[in-house]
Order: C-alpha cells, then structure tokens, then sequence
C-alpha cells in the first residue's frame, strides 16, 4: 500500500479542482427509478414517518393532493450522488456533511425520475476532528420523467478528512454512551404515540407568530437495525453482496476497509459496525446523515399539515448520532412572510436535532408555503 493511501496530495486535489463544473457520469442503474407505493411506504417506515399522505390511499384522495405523494427526501433514493458526488482523493475517508433540498412540487405515487448531479465546489476547511479537511459540494436535479420538469434539488456536501489523522486526534475519546431503563423505553413509546400532525386541518399563514416553536418529533434511541431499515428505503452507497461486492472491489481497490477478520468492508459499514467506526475515530457506529434531515422534514411537514408545502429546507450535519443515541427534531419560527397575489404566504424556521446530552446533531432551517385566511 502506497505511504500517500488515505492521505489527501495535492496532486490529487489539483486533478479533482480540473472537474469542476462537470455532469458525474455513473454507469449502475440508482436504487429507485420510480416513486411506486412500495418504495414511498419503505421510506415513510424507515424514516418515522406516519402521515397518512404516504401510506393511505383513501386518505389521500381526500387531501389536496387527490393521491398518495412520495415523502419530500424520498428523491435522495433516486440518485447515489444526491448526498454529494465523493469521486477523487482515493482512501480519503468520506462523511456526509449536509444537504440544501428545494422542492418545487409534489412527487405523485407511481412517478418514474431521473436525476443529473454537476460537481460544483471542493473547499478546504480547519478540520478539528481530523487533519486536512474538504468540503466536497455537488448539485443534484430530480425530474419526473412525465413531464421533463424540476421537482426537486438538492445541494450535497460531504467531508473528506485523512483516516489516520482522525483516529490520532480522538476528538469523540470522552463520549458518554447512553442506556436505558425500562421506564425510560415505556416513556419513549408513549412519546411516539402523541406524535403530533395538522393534517387535514388547515394551517393559515395569518396564525403563526414569530417566536412560536413547532411540535417536537422524537427519533431513536438510535440502533444497528434502524441503520438496515434506512439501508432499504434508501439503497446505500457501496451495499453489495458477493460476487458483486469483490467486483466492485477489484474495480476500486481504495474503496475497502478490512474489518476485525480481515474481510474487505465498504466504508459504510461504520454504521453498524462499532470497529470500524472506531477506526475512523468515531466510538461507537453512527446513523446516516440523511436519515436526520428526513427527520427533520418530517417535523415541518407535521406541523404545516396537508394544505402546507415545504419549498426549502437547510442542514448541516454538526455531530454523529451514535448507536443508543436519543434523537430529537425541534423548530421555532423566525420569520413570516404575509400573503402574494397567489394567497398564500411563506414561514421560515429554524430545525435543529438534539440528542439526549443536549448535543445539536444537525441544525438548519427551512421555509414553508401557507395558505391565508
């Protein structure tokens, strides 16, 4: 193995700057290439996500949408690349940093995508958790195949940080792990069960006030199996099996880590592997990023209800959230925008996650379209 393996050069850097601006060509199929009932359910299961605008037809016929819709980070599934296109800096370890998503419309049930990602920017940043560190920012479009229009972007970033580096400084040495009783699980499930939605009910613009905060949404504790049920939904980067995976491997030789046998891993399996995770510098293994941002949709979309529309919505992933780590979604309202000519207005929030140490995993906001009275 070469002394630079893991190591970011500037020779590479200078070779992955000259790519800038450019379509990322990807030979394999994404994971969805239509918004089925199948594929809208698994996500909705696997994110926490109960609306019954994804999960009941009858219900949904009813709502302004007259069907069910797809869940607003369904798209993520859509394009291996929509959480930041990662190509370059071989052995380089890879995290994924945040995502800045506009919707422009619904997805309906049944929908078959495409989705095209440009390379935009490589940023070098102070890295407190590891050594040299980039910021690596690739912009993905969503079009529903139908009609050849937009419904969603995403700006993705992801951090690209030297493995041994990270491992050297231990930042997350001192980290308490959490544990629980059984009250402290009884209570969980009793939060979960007054999870609360607007519904059908009609949010108006005219009746929120700045400073109002938002229904709080409760995610975790945090588990090896929540990170399969994400798996499922959303298709993973390097989630291969077999013959398929050494393929892959023998292909892209950088892209493995051997675990505690000596079998080469992707270096995803930092999400239910708590030794690789460790030898990435992280304690124990940790969820997808992703995954907090769909729950942080989902604590808009509660709130505004059927007749609401998330346009935009900004995160930044600021912490991992640990095996056994307690999750929850928060938001006050910063801003409201009174009604257009169209008779509706616009409300923008700021969302963060909090885990059970009063940590903020992700923080961000996000911007709502309400009808008024």
């Amino acid at each position: 193995m070469s002394s630079t393996t893991g190591m970011i050069t500037e020779a590479e850097v200078e070779r992955l700057r000259g790519r800038l601006g450019e379509l990322v060509r990807v030979s394999e199929l994404p994971y969805l290439t239509e918004g089925n009932r199948d594929a809208i359910r698994r996500w909705a299961m696997a994110t926490g996500d109960r609306n019954p605008l994804y999960l009941d037809e009858e219900y949904a016929v009813k709502s302004p949408h007259g069907t069910i819709i797809a869940p607003p980070c369904l798209p993520y599934a859509f394009s291996r690349l929509s959480i930041g296109y990662r190509g370059g800096l071989p052995g380089v370890h890879s995290m994924f940093g945040g995502s800045h998503w506009r919707w422009f419309k619904p997805l309906p049930v049944d929908s078959a995508v495409t989705a095209q990602t440009r390379f935009t920017d490589l940023i070098e940043l102070e890295g407190r958790f590891a050594g040299r560190m980039f910021k690596q920012v690739s912009t993905t479009e969503f079009t529903r195949t139908g009609d050849g229009q937009p419904f969603a972007e995403v700006q993705g970033w992801g951090m690209r940080t030297e493995r041994q580096t990270a491992r050297k400084k231990g930042k997350y040495g001192g980290t308490r792990l959490a544990a629980y009783t059984e009250d402290d699980i009884a209570a969980l499930a009793e939060e979960y069960r007054r999870e609360q939605r607007t519904g059908s009910e009609v949010l108006h613009v005219d009746d929120v006030v700045t400073g109002q905060e938002i229904p709080a949404i409760v995610r975790g504790p945090y588990t090896a199996t929540i990170a399969v049920a994400f798996e499922q939904a959303w298709g993973g980067l390097f989630v291969r099996a077999h013959g398929a995976w050494f393929d892959y491997v023998r292909d892209h030789p950088a892209i493995s880590i051997p675990n505690a046998y000596g079998i080469p891993e992707p270096p995803e399996a930092v999400h239910w592997d708590s030794g690789l995770a460790r030898m990435a510098g992280v304690p124990e293994a940790y969820d997808y990023g992703p995954e907090r941002i769909s729950w942080l949709s989902t604590l808009v979309t509660n709130w505004a209800g059927d007749h609401g529309f998330l346009e935009e919505l900004y995160c930044e992933i600021r912490g991992f959230n640990l095996i056994g780590d307690l999750s929850r979604g928060r938001g006050v309202v910063t801003e409201v925008r009174p009604p257009g000519p169209d008779g509706t207005g616009r409300v923008r929030l700021d969302v963060w996650i909090e885990n059970q140490r009063g940590d903020k995993t992700a923080k961000g906001w996000a911007v709502v379209r309400l009808p008024a009275r």
